[in-house]
């Protein structure tokens, strides 16, 4: 056990500022943790720990999994999985089945194009006709007494990469507050979660930036000054696929079985959740545009922020004065 003693001669100064950090890659991604005001780093290895489990359970990117082994049981049988992956998966269909964007079916549209991968490719409209057809949420029964999932078409494939991120971070944050890490940051690849109030601020808010869409990651158009929040991004910049003059992004629409087309180059959804977010950016994003009423009886869904291809930043439901423009190329509207 780390006992640190305070007195005038051994106090650290400025203690609460104090970060320790560790990089990790998971997920497919890399990932940045950081904790202010820590006495060990036990807290950041437990969670990347933490991250390689849940990873284990959900990813479809290996052979095995629990997930990969409810999809290679898809039209022979159910598979009873550990009750976490059972109800990140029940919640999943239960939102695929509001068809607004989201639909965690659609893992063979996603190998079909395998977008962000070596063998990436634009399929021919017979596939992805065959593929559409695997992707019915009303096709999945989950048994809550047994915490079985029964994908009932040969084919099917889930997919959680939607959600899978949220649900993490949230469990990452459920970890720290548990052992009473006060501040801290969570990054899982460009999905940020923000522990606390922030102590690197006199106000005790944390400065987001809004990645530009034009450029790598890393630099900000906007920056938004915000309390303790989940900030998850939908955005066509990240992964790409450029075919014959075109380019394709990684976000494939359920319906047509190709990248959903409209106006955005992103959008950026602040909650307290995570996984609320995830869920949020793939509704506006899906929708193109601010959708009227939304959130309104969510006091925990804070407001989002849309970048469109005209370089137009447009904010909803976050004060006008908790955003600052930092590229003049852009315009706030």
């Amino acid at each position: 056990m780390t006992t640190l003693t305070y007195n005038d001669d051994s106090a650290i100064p400025a203690f609460a500022q104090q970060r320790r950090h560790q990089a990790h890659h998971a997920l497919g991604t890399d990932i940045d943790l950081t904790l202010f005001g820590s006495d060990s780093d036990r807290y950041l290895t437990a969670a990347c720990q933490l991250i390689d489990q849940y990873e284990d359970r959900l990813t479809v990117n290996r052979t095995a999994s629990e997930v990969m082994a409810i999809n290679h049981a898809a039209g022979q049988h159910p598979v009873q999985v550990s009750a976490a992956t059972y109800s990140l998966v029940h919640q999943a269909v239960e939102l695929s089945r509001q068809h607004f964007g989201f639909n965690a079916l659609i893992g063979p549209l996603v190998k079909l194009w395998h977008i962000g991968f070596d063998n990436a490719h634009v399929p021919e409209q017979a596939e992805i006709d065959a593929r559409l057809a695997l992707i019915d949420p009303n096709q999945v029964v989950c048994n809550d007494a047994d915490l079985s999932v029964f994908l009932k078409v040969p084919g099917m494939e889930l997919d959680l990469g939607a959600i899978a991120k949220g649900y993490i971070a949230d469990r990452i944050q459920d970890y720290w507050e548990a052992f009473g890490q006060r501040a801290g940051m969570i990054n899982l690849g460009g999905n940020l979660l923000m522990v606390g109030d922030s102590p690197l601020h006199a106000d005790g808010k944390w400065r987001v930036g809004i990645q530009d869409p034009t450029t790598d990651r890393g630099n900000a158009i906007a920056s938004v000054t915000i309390g303790a929040c989940s900030a998850v991004t939908s955005g066509i910049y990240e992964r790409h696929l450029e075919f014959n003059g075109q380019s394709y992004h990684h976000i494939l629409d359920s319906k047509t079985g190709y990248p959903r087309q409209n106006d955005l180059e992103s959008v950026t959804v602040f909650t307290k959740a995570s996984i609320d977010g995830e869920i949020e950016t793939t509704r506006l994003f899906f929708a193109g545009q601010p959708l009227p009423g939304w959130a309104a009886d969510r006091p925990d869904i804070y407001g989002a922020i849309f970048v469109t291809k005209q370089r137009e930043i447009q904010v909803v439901g976050l004060p006008a004065s908790s955003v600052t423009l930092l590229d003049k190329r852009f315009k706030l509207i």
